[in-house]
């Protein structure tokens, strides 16, 4: 059987702030889907292992082992974590060494017999369809070009049709609930795409979701205006959103704009917390990270939030903002472009490791989820990490 591995950038450097080294690339979402998710739906086999060194050990939920890079044996395909297939599947490969996207190798078959070292542009290609990603930034760019096909692939799913009392703006059956639970008043725009709530979401009165949009499971949509995003399980949103992800048990539970953003797990978002996401210019965003500037070459970003971040009450913040794993944002109005993980407020003050575990298992338990020695050790070695860069 052929064995699929995921590669890690290498080095997961600062164009993928704030999640290299906090949490493996590949668990990630691009579009509805993590990208290991949507390899192995466009490969139809369950991933092996995930190769980076900058996340080795990271343990959440039930991603495959994260190891360091080490040669791979056939019959095996290894895939890189910085692309994400479409939902087109990647069929018979023949004589094929290498999977490409626009003369880019993305991927890499080993034949049985013969073993993978590294990354090379040897051999016969197939082209892919898919998004090319320079960064945690294209996150968004995989959001706007992946979402209307994901959303729409629910449309042969069981949907308990649209709930009584909505307003349905197009087609009805691109309003597609799995024995979710929506108020009377909510308004479904589905003219530029479906929306999908899954089992167990719920999406109270005073809600507008413009499609393409999926809500996750477990995740509450408590009033406001959403439209083109993305949210994992178990999130508190309110407010307006728009061309957004939220990797999965984020808060925004308050009013505020968070737009063209990526929110990682466990963020929480002070109310009134404010993403700007066009300069005044219209010019195309840059990014900055620890003194180095990044070209997006996108006109709209928001702000790129790492696992456990938070932010006080009232919070604004810049255009292309980036904003460390486990900082907390106070302080300063606006805040600055670049907060570093476990920041404590806006100046040179950072959290101890025990007073971040600390806060981490208390968060974990609001939502029911349990605190191991295997997370516990996940997380502290992430602090390690980011500490040190």
């Amino acid at each position: 059987m052929t064995s699929l591995y995921l590669l890690e950038p290498d080095p997961a450097g600062p164009a993928w702030a704030p999640f290299a080294g906090v949490r493996p690339i590949a668990e990630l979402r691009a579009g509805l889907w993590k990208i290991r998710e949507r390899w192995e739906g466009a490969l139809q086999r369950d991933a092996t292992a995930i190769l980076g060194a900058h996340a080795a050990g990271f343990s959440e939920f039930d991603e495959p082992p994260v190891r360091a890079p080490m040669a791979i044996e056939g019959p095996a395909i290894v895939a890189a974590s910085w692309f994400a297939p479409s939902g087109a599947p990647i069929e018979s490969m023949g004589p094929v060494r290498r999977l490409t996207h626009g003369g880019a190798t993305v991927g890499w078959v080993v034949p049985a017999g013969e073993h993978w070292e590294r990354p090379t542009d040897d051999g016969s290609g197939l082209e892919v369809d898919g998004v090319l990603l320079r960064g945690a930034y294209d996150l968004v760019t995989a959001l706007e070009r992946l979402l209307p096909a994901d959303c729409a692939d629910f449309r042969a799913a069981p949907s308990i049709g649209v709930p009584e009392g909505s307003i349905v703006l197009g087609d009805p059956a691109d309003v597609i609930c799995l024995r979710a639970a929506v108020e009377p008043g909510v308004v479904f725009d589905v003219r530029g795409g479906a929306v999908v709530i899954e089992e167990g979401a719920e999406v109270r009165s005073g809600t507008r979701l413009e499609g393409p949009t999926y809500v996750g499971a477990g995740t509450r949509v408590l009033g406001g205006f959403v439209r083109g995003s993305v949210f994992g399980p178990e999130c508190r949103v309110r407010g307006e959103v728009a061309l957004s992800v939220f990797m999965g048990y984020g808060n925004k539970a308050h009013e505020g704009f968070v737009g063209h953003s990526v929110v990682g797990h466990w963020v929480n978002l002070g109310a009134g917390t404010t993403t700007s996401n066009l300069k005044n210019t219209y010019g195309p965003v840059r990014v900055e990270v620890q003194g180095v500037r990044i070209e997006t070459g996108r006109a709209n970003l928001g702000t790129l939030f790492g696992d456990h971040a938070k932010t006080a009450v009232g919070t604004m913040l810049p255009t292309g903002a980036v904003v460390g794993a486990g900082a907390n944002v106070f302080g300063a109005t606006p805040a600055p472009k670049f907060v570093p993980a476990f920041a404590w407020g806006c100046g040179d003050e950072r959290q101890s490791e025990e007073g971040f575990l600390t806060v981490a298992r208390r968060v974990l338990a609001r939502r029911e989820v349990a605190w191991s020695d295997a997370r516990r050790e996940s997380l502290r070695r992430t602090y390690e990490r980011s500490r040190a860069g």
